[in-house]
């Protein structure tokens, strides 16, 4: 039986839903979630995130500026910007787009921004309190989205083995200490596997959940998952395609054509985890101004 696919479209789309109530109950109690995004440079990819973003922000509600700035700009003049808005009661998130130019450092530009206005999840701070699993931390958006991808599409990782491919601190890291945590959403058995891991073939197998995230493509073939395995595949990889309109197409980690015929379940790509990131996005600013202006449901 083919599997079960789970969209992130559809689930993005109940999560906006919901936001929406959120933030109109709250704007009638007189609180108005706001985000502030700041871009450095012309990066066409970075470009199309800030649009959605400020895209997303409209249809929900929260206020929201973006604030583009030239690739030439110094290091302390984004510094000085930061502080300005980590000053700023209007704006409870601070989210700065990477990649930055290569004269700005982003280990600088992140810890900068005031870990309570940290929409991201980056900040050392937030890390650190993802890792111990304290309430008020925002977790990075896109493993917060593929936590919510699974519980919602009923595949609870409680009690299950989840095997995660990739070890980076954006996906592989926080996802890992994101699912094991004691916690709804979570209790699951962890292994993390990359690049140096030696028989890999014999972890995936067992794995009752896969969370591809190597970047590579097509790297998760049908001889390497058991039947009935839920996959979420995080890759995002341009492929050469003189079929397809420009001469590429997009493809995830994860070989989906044959893979999905063992699987129970499994995201698509893209509309699997992309529309994920932004909405979570979107969940830690409403959280930030429920924080900041003490805001009871």
């Amino acid at each position: 039986m083919a599997a079960q696919i789970i969209s992130g479209n559809e689930v993005a789309k109940s999560i906006r839903a919901e936001l929406k109530e959120e933030i109109s109950r709250m704007k009638a109690g007189g609180v108005t979630p706001g985000l502030v995004v700041i871009i450095v440079g012309e990066d066409a990819a970075s470009q199309v995130y800030v649009r959605k973003k400020g895209e997303a922000c409209q249809e929900l509600g929260i206020h929201s500026e973006t604030i583009r700035l030239p690739p030439d700009t110094k290091e302390a003049e984004l510094l000085s910007l930061i502080d300005k808005y980590n000053a700023d009661s209007k704006f409870d998130g601070i989210l700065v787009q990477l990649p930055l130019p290569k004269h700005i450092s982003e280990e600088k530009v992140l810890v900068r921004i005031d870990p309570g206005k940290d929409v991201d999840g980056f900040h050392p701070i937030n890390v650190g309190k993802m890792v111990v699993g304290a309430a008020d931390c925002y977790l990075p958006c896109t493993p917060h989205g593929v936590q919510e991808l699974l519980m919602r599409s009923g595949n609870d990782p409680k009690g299950k083995h989840v095997v995660v491919l990739g070890r980076s601190n954006i996906v592989g890291k926080p996802i890992t200490n994101i699912l094991l945590q004691k916690a709804p959403g979570a209790d699951a058995t962890v292994t993390i596997c990359h690049s140096r891991t030696k028989d890999l073939k014999e972890f995936t197998l067992r794995a009752d959940i896969i969370v591809a995230a190597m970047g590579v493509p097509n790297f998760l073939k049908a001889d390497m998952v058991k039947e009935g395995v839920v996959i979420i595949d995080v890759g995002v990889n341009r492929i050469s395609d003189p079929t397809a309109k420009g001469g590429c197409r997009l493809v995830g980690d994860v070989d989906f054509e044959s893979v999905k015929e063992k699987a129970k379940a499994i995201t698509p790509v893209p509309g699997g985890v992309g529309p994920m990131t932004i909405t979570m996005l979107m969940k830690n600013t409403v959280k930030a101004a429920k924080i900041h202006h003490g805001w009871k449901d």
